[in-house]
């Protein structure tokens, strides 16, 4: 039978490179000179040091422009709330995000089943698996998931015959 996997996946050499790019420009940049801006990694998550709320959002930018310039959806990053550090200076966690989460594959798997086309979805960890009798219905059911509104990127690997 017909299959295939819908999966969220993040490059985290194309995430790291973009990093090392917004530290490059940040160095650079005018209105960056002097300050104590920085982003720091470690595995899935970001640090970001900011003098204030106004770089902070300086740098979101960067990131977002760089992450998109390198072929990494700029959603795939969840910002934690921003929080106060010594003096006016913020810090802000920010989690690359990988995998579907349970809440959102059962949401997933509940519209696509909604949608009347005949087809098995099967929750696999952090994928789902949908099959099916025909190869059309596959289709139907990828491009009914390219049309929902999602916060997070989807990929649609493993079609098989």
């Amino acid at each position: 039978m017909p299959s295939f996997d819908i999966v969220s996946k993040t490059d985290l050499n194309e995430v790291e490179n973009a990093l090392n790019n917004v530290r490059r420009e940040i160095e650079t940049r005018y209105d960056f000179k002097g300050s104590n801006c920085t982003i720091e990694s470690a595995e899935s998550v970001l640090t970001i040091h900011a003098d204030d709320d106004l770089k902070l959002r300086q740098m979101h930018e960067l990131l977002q422009g760089h992450l998109t310039r390198r072929k990494v959806d700029a959603a795939v990053l969840d910002y934690k709330e921003p929080e106060k550090a010594a003096g006016q200076s913020v810090r802000q966690t920010v989690i690359v995000r990988e995998g579907i989460e349970k809440e959102l594959a059962k949401k997933l798997v509940k519209q696509i089943k909604g949608s009347k086309i005949k087809v098995q979805v099967a929750i696999q960890g952090d994928e789902l698996r949908v099959t099916g009798k025909k190869r059309d219905d596959l289709q139907a059911v990828i491009s009914f998931c390219k049309g929902l509104d999602f916060d997070m990127p989807l990929q649609y690997v493993n079609f098989r015959d």
